[in-house]
């Protein structure tokens, strides 16, 4: 870490996180001493918690489930853009097995995972080691009974532990792992059995639960010790309260599991009300992340109420919230636009082929809500499909029945078209039909507090569907941690639809996950009619420059003749250098011809008319002199698309007029 990322991340940063800090790094160093017991007390002999469903499903493909597993115990493991990664069985915890790098065994808290020449691309590292492939091999073993899917946990486990000792290695320095992978632990110990699972039994088996033990009160402990606070108090607080919370009802076995507990679930409701807004958006602006909050609210609501300390009614109001912004986003094909960052984790992968996240979500908030809404955004574009599996593994066998049983004419949409605390408006006509316009227009905060860490500069960009075929696209994320040029673009401003000033984004990085300076967006005016939607906002991202120019952009639909309008407005004085940017689907097929570019995807037409003030240039999978034209719709994976650029020179105040005329071709 350069000094002067240092400096600037010290600048986000509060008295009171300056204090915190400091006492974190006093209680590492006396832990990196020995001067700390990690040593725990032995459990009680009460049982353990019970598990999230009276009676836990079976009613699966079982192949599926043995496939999945088969490939486990061979050493092929999904890790983002390698699908089949050659980790061996057991694998090297410590190795990335993206670059091959072996992460030393130095203490933990003082080991810098950022460093890529130190540990190696630090996602593949963790992703692993947050053991949900342990799940899939319990799920394996429940369906089937077979004894090499109970004795492949265990030797995942041991190898674990023998190679990731307390508190040595990547794997003991955050805190959101640990709880990630106490959550799949307790996933997994309740598909083996529980307390007198198979896998537990004779004197092998006694010692392996009590190191496993063992390291659940460790995992605990190193949670209840370092949460993140203050300007990291985001969704890594949420997962850390989360694991810590279902640790403490899974295994109440020591002393400090009451306290844990107790704690745990006041501190994740409190964060749960406070980080998704009134309106049911997650404020970190990024819609992964929106998806992970709410799962980490069913995973933790559920395990609660099984075990007789159920949350609050506002939690819940909260969480349908939550999901009737995704299915208000979701166009008629279920796409859901991929606002801020994203890093394909997953809660709970009770699904080994994942699938569709979001209509997963929706499904299982129709069971939980009794919703046909949500069950028709589930199903929409696939009329006939089944509630998914992950579904039916959280609320039992018996949800696909309530699934089915779910009345669709109460069916009232759209659901909603307005998020004013996230900033996200809903323009268009004829949602949920084959003639859809479906516009997402973002007016939004950068992100959530002062480093807004997951947040993009895509202030007044918007998406636009049309028929459920997208048109207009948010490219995605792509990098993390390494790559840092990939990681600037997609998070920037060139990468979304909307205009660049002068060649600088309108927000100033810091960092991969730090922004210094933030634009401030805000809605002018929103008008709603039976013929036009007209949505007016602004925002104050280059008053930073040395003429400042405030941009402030309509977009006004006519819904009779399907025709859009996007007048742009830059308010200031001086000479500036403009781009406008319009990223397009990869499925999309644009021909531009001076000002004038013809879109088609599928039965879709459209015709778009550029301002006359600028010129028109057309990139696909541009790498230099930076990159253009991409689309990352999973981590660490991307492929070209098409993205046109109309460039210019203004001098003074400019209004820049963008038209186009949607139609299909049938």
């Amino acid at each position: 870490m350069s000094l002067k990322w240092k400096l600037q991340r010290l600048s986000a940063m509060s008295g009171w996180e300056v204090g915190y800090r400091v006492k974190q790094r006093v209680q590492a160093s006396v832990e990196q001493f020995g001067l700390h017991s990690s040593v725990p007390p032995p459990p009680a002999p009460e049982r353990t918690g019970v598990a999230w469903v009276a009676t836990l499903p079976t009613a699966f493909n079982t192949d599926k489930y043995r496939c999945a597993a088969d490939d486990i115990l061979d050493g092929r493991f999904p890790v983002f853009a390698m699908s089949a990664a050659p980790l061996g069985f057991p694998p090297q915890w410590n190795r990335d097995p993206k670059t091959g790098r072996q992460a030393p065994l130095q203490f933990g808290k003082t080991l810098n995972y950022r460093d890529e020449s130190i540990v190696g691309d630090i996602k593949y590292l963790w992703e692993p080691s947050r053991h949900a492939q342990l799940v899939t091999l319990a799920q394996a073993w429940h369906l089937t009974r077979e004894d090499k899917y109970a004795e492949g946990c265990r030797t995942l486990l041991t190898s674990w532990f023998d190679q990731c000792p307390y508190p040595s290695g990547v794997h003991w320095t955050s805190s959101l792992e640990h709880s990630i992978r106490l959550v799949n632990w307790s996933f997994a110990w309740h598909l083996l059995g529980g307390d007198a699972a198979p896998v537990f039994q004779g004197t092998v088996g006694e010692a392996f639960k009590q190191r496993w033990l063992t390291s659940v009160y460790q995992h605990c402990q190193f949670i209840a010790g370092h949460f993140s606070r203050y300007s990291s108090a985001n969704n890594h607080l949420l997962g850390e309260l989360m694991g810590l919370f279902i640790a403490s009802l899974t295994w109440p076995l020591w002393k400090r599991s009451r306290r844990w507990k107790s704690t745990a679930q006041r501190q994740l409701e409190d964060q749960m009300l406070l980080q998704n807004g009134e309106d049911g958006v997650n404020r970190e602006q990024a819609n992964w992340y929106h998806h992970e909050v709410a799962d980490m609210m069913i995973v933790s609501g559920l395990i609660a109420r099984a075990n007789g300390c159920d949350f609050s009614t506002a939690y819940w109001h909260r969480l349908r919230g939550m999901l009737q912004y995704i299915a208000s986003i979701m166009d008629a094909g279920g796409r859901v636009p991929n606002f801020g960052d994203a890093d394909d984790a997953i809660i709970a992968r009770l699904d080994p082929e994942v699938g569709d996240v979001y209509r997963s979500l929706l499904a299982t908030g129709a069971v939980l809500f009794d919703s046909a809404e949500f069950r028709f955004k589930a199903s929409v574009g696939q009329p006939a499909r089944n509630i998914d599996d992950k579904t039916r593994w959280l609320l039992g066998d018996q949800a696909a029945a309530k699934f089915e049983r779910i009345d669709l004419s109460r069916v009232t949409l759209p659901i909603r078209k307005d998020f004013p605390n996230a900033g996200y408006y809903v323009l268009g006509d004829r949602f949920e039909t084959n003639r859809e316009v479906r516009i997402v227009a973002d007016a939004g905060p950068l992100g959530y507090l002062s480093i807004a860490a997951h947040g993009h500069a895509d202030a007044l960009s918007f998406t636009l569907s049309v028929g459920g075929k997208e048109i207009l696209i948010d490219p995605g994320t792509y990098a993390y941690h390494t790559q840092r040029i990939w990681r600037d673009y997609f998070k920037g401003t060139s990468a979304h639809n909307t205009v660049r000033i002068d060649g600088v984004d309108q927000s100033v990085s810091g960092g991969n996950f730090l922004w210094v300076k933030h634009a401030q967006a805000q809605v002018v005016g929103l008008d709603r009619t039976p013929m036009v939607d007209r949505w007016t906002a602004s925002h104050d991202g280059y008053s930073r420059l040395k003429h400042p120019v405030t941009h402030r952009r309509e977009i006004q639909f006519e819904k009779q003749h399907s025709r859009l309008q996007v007048t742009d407005e830059l308010l200031g004085s001086g000479p500036h250098q403009v781009e406008m940017f319009w990223h397009f689907a990869e499925q999309c097929a644009v021909v531009a011809n001076g000002r004038d570019v013809r879109v088609s995807c599928g039965d879709v037409m459209l015709s778009m008319t550029l301002p006359e003030e600028l010129r028109c240039n057309v990139h696909r999978g541009v790498e230099q002199p930076q990159p253009t034209g991409w689309i990352s719709r999973s981590f660490d994976a991307k492929v070209p698309t098409t993205t046109l650029i109309a460039t210019g020179r203004i001098d003074g105040a400019a209004r820049l007029v963008t038209r186009f005329n949607i139609d299909f071709k049938s």
